[in-house]
């Protein structure tokens, strides 16, 4: 039979399950050599060839766009990172860690602030919306802000993360009714989630998406491996570009030297403490990684 062209939507036990836009294959890899090296990855375009039974054979991995380690996905447009200001409180440092490793692999990032039902989140959207990220505030629970959601997303491939708890399932299920994820119920002692996503999946959404659900923050980005050179990380930090080259000293880190523009512009409000104090914290890791610890990207 003829080779076809699809999107790998799941892995799981051996197989990679390939939406060609028509139906979804099961297909098992052919052999590493095909790969150089590459192992599949949800997300990845690939070709295979139909077999009979209604299985296939995965025969190459087109070139990707980006991928991401943990979880293992690939070719993301946009990530969108679900956070909160009820129920668990999201630490806007974990928001800024995954906007930085986004940005070195090219990928949009948008807030999306759940839960405004209950709190609106005004202090956090304001904080990303400043710094020039795309920033919604929605209600999983009330369906408030889920037709901005909808425009966002539609036609892109899209990764849900966010810390557990925060709604990301309740986000997808209330985005797509045909479908339903296992949510996780809020333990009020420790104020996360205790359930979470077991593996990762890719949904088409009737939008025109293509959803990721991940795990939690937990298991999303916690190899520092991801982060960008500490020199390089101050591209991350999109609110920083006006300051930069701006510095007394040419080789300034933007951490506590003198006559740093990024530190004045955090002084007088250009901009918000938070971030500046994420990039520090980000900084400190990506300093501590020898250039030889690196994955290749």
């Amino acid at each position: 039979m003829s080779m076809r062209e699809g999107i790998i939507c799941k892995a799981l036990s051996g197989f990679y399950y390939v939406d060609d836009g028509q139906a979804v294959t099961a297909c098992r890899a052919r052999g590493k050599h095909r790969y150089a090296k590459l192992t599949p990855l949800v997300g990845d375009r690939v070709r295979f060839t139909p077999l009979e039974g209604g299985n296939g054979a995965l025969d190459e991995i087109l070139p990707r766009k980006n991928e991401f380690y943990r979880p293992a996905v690939a070719n993301i447009d946009l990530l969108v990172v679900v956070a909160s200001q009820a129920v668990p409180v999201t630490d806007p440092f974990l928001i800024d860690r995954v906007a930085a490793i986004a940005a070195g692999r090219g990928c949009e990032t948008l807030v999306c602030v759940n839960k405004c039902d209950l709190e609106p989140g005004e202090d956090l959207a304001r904080i990303y919306k400043r710094a020039g990220f795309p920033t919604l505030q929605v209600s999983a629970e009330t369906g408030e802000g889920l037709d901005k959601l909808r425009q966002a997303i539609a036609d892109k491939v899209c990764a849900f993360t966010g810390n557990s708890g925060v709604g990301k399932s309740s986000i997808l299920n209330a985005l797509e009714t045909d479908f339903s994820l296992a949510t996780g119920e809020i333990s009020n002692k420790l104020g996360r989630g205790r359930h979470t996503t077991r593996h990762v999946e890719l949904f088409r959404l009737s939008c025109g998406a293509l959803a990721v659900d991940t795990p939690g923050f937990s298991s999303f980005d916690v190899d520092k491996m991801e982060l960008a050179r500490k020199e390089e990380l101050q591209y991350a930090f999109r609110e920083f570009a006006p300051f930069l080259g701006k510095c007394r000293f040419q080789d300034c880190a933007h951490v506590k030297e003198k006559g740093c523009a990024v530190i004045e512009a955090v002084r007088v409000g250009e901009i918000p403490p938070t971030r500046h104090q994420s990039y520090i914290r980000l900084y400190e890791q990506a300093r501590a990684i020898p250039d030889w610890q690196r994955k290749e990207t």
